[in-house]
């Protein structure tokens, strides 16, 4: 694990490979730890399980790094097999290889010919309704491997925490519950009243956080983090807090790849939802990761948000600089919390900043696909058309890439004989 800003590796077993160990508390550079897969020596997919976990094991730096350490191959697969079973327990499913598929009906609604097409990829079956479980599954995986090894004391008596009062707070109390670990959920005010039930029904520990006039950003997650500096590990979907968070979200870009890889075509463009930007970084990442072992081409990755958007706004002023490392050595020139507080029907994507943004803005500016920004109206009809479409009841927030495919295609700027994808990444509550 190396920061992408400084440079900086991770590479003791005595020290978390979660927050960059360079970085410092208003250096304004924008540490992230990422992997760096040394692709000549994986193989990409094994065959034999429908467990994403235990299917792309060798792509995964947890797992690597714990071989490294003396953990044997199939150790690790029982590792995942255990802890799969428990999370079964707890949510009544465990993890598998969801559905990604041409959708014949959105591809014939759109006017899609010659070959093109909408594949969805639908996560609404997943563990805790989402795709946020995959984020976190991999930090478990992480932990429960070194645990195994006796680098770190045993389950439970480690303190979770996490910003959050939507999908990403459900897995993690669903995660954390199945482990027998306590868990601390930092919420807003408004946090939806069923949610917050689960969370306490799944033992989960909830703060809330109100706004403080005049204070820019998540009051939620600078309490988060306070918690973090205390000792509690970052349980979170975001990269910079926890670099971990993203492999596990490449596992759904890891089966798009191998499936289309099967199936014999080339997936041209993938719409993504972004509120914090794990999901969007890890679908970027995975699809270059699983290109650089042989498996397919990256398709153009399209991010999506709503009129409150800081990922366009962060993609602008990088447009406007010059750019190079600037995006890395002076995060607060480019990506900056909202200064309102946004509101939508999508509201799992409204977060105040993009956390991951910079993988994106610099996917963005070398496929010349900036951030789509859709009007409330275009979400509400993806969420219709969506599930008019979908087996399963999708949320606004789940149907968001849809929305960002409809407005390229009002633009005239899509080629209807292409194959794009969207992700139906969470359930309707």
């Amino acid at each position: 694990m190396v920061c992408s800003a400084c440079g900086a590796e991770s590479d003791a077993v005595d020290e978390l490979p979660f927050p960059c160990p360079a970085a410092r508390e208003g250096d304004d550079v924008d540490h992230v730890l990422c992997k760096v897969l040394a692709t000549e020596r994986v193989t990409f997919a094994h065959e034999d399980s429908e467990n994403p976990f235990e299917r792309y094991r060798e792509m995964f730096h947890s797992y690597q790094f714990a071989c490294q350490y003396g953990l044997r191959d199939d150790e690790w697969v029982g590792l995942v097999v255990e802890l799969d079973q428990k999370i079964r327990a707890v949510d009544g499913g465990g993890f598998q290889r969801t559905p990604f598929a041409r959708n014949d009906e959105l591809s014939d609604a759109l006017g899609f010919n010659n070959g093109g097409g909408v594949w969805i990829k639908d996560e609404t079956r997943g563990v805790s309704g989402s795709h946020k479980s995959r984020h976190l599954f991999g930090i478990a995986l992480y932990l429960a491997a070194f645990e195994k090894l006796g680098f770190l004391a045993s389950g439970g008596e480690h303190l979770f925490a996490i910003a959050s009062c939507g999908n990403a707070a459900l897995a993690a109390a669903v995660i954390a519950r199945a482990l027998e670990n306590p868990l601390e959920v930092f919420i807003p005010v408004d946090a939806d009243p069923a949610v917050v039930a689960k969370l306490g029904a799944l033992g989960a520990r909830i703060t809330t956080c109100p706004r403080v006039e005049g204070v820019a950003g998540d009051p939620c997650v600078v309490k988060y983090r306070e918690r973090v500096a205390t000792g509690a590990l970052p349980f979170t979907v975001q990269g910079p807090e926890n670099g971990l968070v993203i492999e596990g979200g490449s596992t759904l870009a890891y089966e798009m790849a191998e499936l289309a890889a099967d199936q014999g075509f080339t997936l041209d463009h993938l719409f993504v939802q972004v509120g914090g930007g794990a999901l969007a970084t890890a679908c970027v990442r995975g699809f270059e990761e699983a290109a650089a072992v042989g498996c397919g081409k990256p398709p153009v990755v399209h991010t999506v948000q709503t009129l409150a958007s800081p990922l366009s706004e962060a993609y602008g002023r990088a447009l406007s600089s010059a750019a190079g490392n600037e995006l890395a050595q002076h995060r607060s020139e480019f990506m900056r919390p909202l200064s309102q507080e946004p509101s939508s029907i999508a509201t799992g994507i409204l977060d105040d900043e993009t956390y991951d943004w910079r993988t994106l803005i610099e996917s963005a500016l070398a496929t010349k696909a900036a951030p789509i920004t859709c009007t409330e109206e275009r979400l509400q009809e993806a969420w219709e058309l969506g599930n008019r479409v979908c087996d399963s009841k999708v949320s606004a927030t789940g149907t968001a890439g849809l929305a960002g495919l409809l407005e390229l295609r009002s633009r005239g700027e899509l080629d209807l004989a292409s194959k794009v994808a969207v992700l139906f990444t969470g359930v309707e509550r």
